[in-house]
């Protein structure tokens, strides 16, 4: 089992010399991967609920800094050269699925291979809003926009004709050399549905063991009526709290291969080094033992 960080462009993570301080140091000590959160805006108030506190109200404050997730992985993949990159997660209705496409394919082209996309509808409608951008049938969107994605990443000549997108003949280069791998994020039943679909991996947020091995049995029967499989699937947890050895345990247990931590506050790059390590003894080497 291998320990992620979502700590790039957030956090500690939000100016040059950090990332690169972070993004080595981590690779260094072996984290398994290095996450960046995503929001284009924020709004002073809104009515949509976070799903991920009780009162559905945000952990922090609205104008925290968040990088641009794509630049700020570009960046962190000048700094390493094998761990994984991955934004957590992209918010895809928001994009134009071509211009999409095309910062995933550059991404991946200059990390050697190194990114995974994390895809996820959004849950902040005023955001949609903002940008003009229509919050009905998102999910809808969002599964037409991977299957376009996916054509314009193989067809050197690309077409599409969709409900949402349209093109023909389009050239996009260089094409990746290997599938790009998608992790769905949610928990919901829609969200587990799109796992089943077409992820390579599932990213669950704020699960404790007992709630991951109720979802996996939904997840399990959703798989099956793709003809896919469960051990087919990564399985990447971020837990609501930080795991005690008995927890880590049981996320092993039920087949999780990444659990996620959560961001810190900025530090010096003294201070950001010691907490790495400190996260390695605690985390990554305990997790490594449990295979």
């Amino acid at each position: 089992m291998r320990i992620g960080m979502n700590i790039i462009g957030i956090g500690a993570g939000t100016d040059p010399d950090s990332i690169q301080t972070i993004a080595s140091n981590a690779e260094r000590l072996n984290f398994g991967t290095l996450w960046s959160g995503e929001h284009i805006v924020f709004v002073d108030t809104f009515a949509s609920k976070y799903p991920y506190t009780q009162d559905g109200t945000l952990p922090g404050p609205v104008d925290s800094p968040l990088l641009s997730s794509y630049i700020a992985l570009t960046y962190a993949a000048a700094f390493t050269q094998r761990i994984r990159l991955a934004p957590g997660i992209t918010i895809v209705p928001e994009y134009n699925p071509l211009i999409l496409a095309k910062e995933i394919m550059s991404l991946d082209q200059v990390s050697r291979g190194r990114f995974m996309l994390g895809v996820g509808i959004g849950w902040l409608e005023e955001e949609f809003q903002a940008l003009g951008i229509s919050w009905a049938r998102r999910a809808a969107r969002t599964n037409e926009y991977i299957a376009a994605m996916k054509v314009l990443w193989k067809e050197t000549r690309a077409s599409f004709k969709g409900e949402f997108v349209n093109f023909n003949n389009v050239i996009v280069m260089p094409k990746p050399t290997r599938d790009i791998p998608i992790a769905v994020g949610g928990e919901s039943l829609p969200a587990l549905r799109r796992v089943a679909a077409f992820g390579n991996a599932w990213y669950g947020y704020s699960l404790t063991p007992e709630q991951l091995a109720e979802k996996l049995r939904k997840l399990e029967q959703l798989l099956a009526t793709n003809n896919r499989r469960l051990d087919e699937i990564e399985i990447i947890v971020h837990p609501p709290k930080r795991p005690s050895l008995d927890e880590m345990k049981k996320y092993r247990e039920l087949g999780v291969s990444e659990l996620v931590l959560a961001p810190w506050g900025r530090r010096d790059a003294a201070g950001n080094i010691k907490r790495l390590e400190e996260l390695a003894r605690e985390f990554v080497e305990p997790a490594a033992r449990l295979g």
